[in-house]
């Protein structure tokens, strides 16, 4: 009776890890995502060791961006905008923009060893496993899991990151090499937001560890990140099933973010009526027409900063009086879909749009990146006329 091959049927060295699971043994290749020295070995072990399955650390849209060239041209901005995703978009924008600079000094593309790793198995018709968690529900619960004014030290690392022009040093991509490149994009702020590290590593080691032990076959190579490698390891004789209905979902606004949402519309039309009912019509509709001047003018500078379309900036004067009076939509969103509606962006600045965001000039100069500005400018200016106008009509109540 033959002996089936041993697997693996040699040694790779110290980025792969032999996992026992039962009749089932796991080759987890920790990989550095922009290496070429990673790409060479994920396609050297599929193409020798022919495993039964193949499970890489991307989810379906990371997939398809890697791997679809021509993605751009099925993106529906406009379905974006109205899914009210605009936020997720651009982080995912900012995620690729930063990992393309240092793959540039790196001489490969950011996550090419996962893109391989799929061509491989794809050639030698082995079966595909994307093993992680869909990015938009990491996005999102890590963005939930800040504080509102830890948002801004996240916010303000996240642009630092675009716009610094510094050469990263050797050592610093050999460290590089040894991270995730979701954790690195937030910088070393482990200490200042441990939730981000639980959402972004933890959580997606339970997650993917989860998914390799469902892959079909016993000879299963899974392909992650090194930064991952470890925290796989650790879990994955553990039994987390039940953990991955809750890290799977966007977690639900809570009631109190509810109520306060519905709180400051309330108390401004609430406000009006009653001076209306104490003070008479006229001084209502003077606190009306401050309302609509007070959210008009600061939301339409916004839209004539970001050098919107004239229609923009009119949709934004009219929209905001009507938006700040409701949490369901933000005059940010009115104002960019009319901004995609007059100046759509061209394939070539969906292409473009990660070189673009390096530079000041490139936010004014690319379509695609204006329709962010429109998006952030109003929603600010829209903000502070929300306060602004509330301030003076209450005043005017109590007054």
């Amino acid at each position: 009776m033959n002996q089936p091959p041993s697997f693996p049927s040699r040694n790779y060295g110290s980025d792969v890890h032999l996992i026992q699971h039962g009749e089932r043994s796991i080759l987890l290749v920790g990989t550095a995502h922009i290496s070429r020295e990673s790409a060479d070995l994920v396609r050297e072990l599929i193409e020798n060791e022919r495993p039964d399955s193949v499970c890489i650390e991307l989810d379906d849209k990371r997939y398809e961006a890697l791997s679809r060239k021509e993605r751009w041209q099925s993106l529906d901005l406009k379905q974006i905008i109205r899914n009210k995703q605009l936020s997720a978009l651009l982080v995912n924008l900012f995620m690729a923009s930063y990992q393309k600079k240092l793959g540039a000094q790196m001489g490969v593309s950011p996550g090419t060893e996962l893109l391989i790793a799929g061509q491989t198995a794809e050639g030698l018709g082995i079966p595909i496993c994307l093993c992680d968690r869909d990015v938009r529900v990491t996005l999102r619960r890590a963005w939930k899991s800040t504080s509102f004014f830890k948002k801004g030290t996240l916010l303000a690392t996240l642009l630092t990151s675009l716009f610094d022009r510094t050469e990263v040093s050797e050592e610093k991509l050999n460290q590089l090499k040894e991270k995730d490149m979701l954790a690195e994009l937030v910088g070393e702020m482990g200490e200042v937001l441990p939730d981000i590290k639980k959402v972004l590593i933890d959580e997606r080691d339970i997650f993917m560890a989860e998914q390799i032990k469902n892959a079909p076959g016993t000879r299963i190579v899974a392909v992650v990140g090194a930064g991952h490698a470890a925290g796989i390891q650790q879990v994955f004789s553990t039994d987390n099933r039940h953990q991955l209905a809750e890290i799977s979902q966007i977690p639900p606004v809570g009631t109190g973010w509810k109520i306060a949402g519905w709180a400051l519309p309330a108390v401004i039309i609430g406000s009006i009526v009653l001076i209306g009912i104490q003070q008479g019509a006229a001084d209502a509709g003077s606190n009306i027409a401050y309302w609509t001047l007070a959210n008009g003018i600061p939301t339409a500078i916004g839209a004539m900063i970001a050098l919107a379309h004239p229609l923009t900036i009119l949709s934004a004067f009219v929209a905001a009086p009507l938006t700040s009076l409701t949490p369901v939509i933000g005059a940010g969103y009115v104002a960019a879909f009319i901004q995609v509606m007059n100046r759509p962006p061209v394939v070539k600045e969906f292409e473009t749009v990660t070189e673009d965001m390096g530079s000041i000039r490139g936010w004014w100069r690319n379509k695609l990146l204006k329709v962010f500005l429109v998006f952030i400018l109003t929603g600010l200016g829209s903000t502070i006329g929300t306060y602004v106008g509330g301030y003076e009509i209450i005043k005017n109540l109590i007054g």
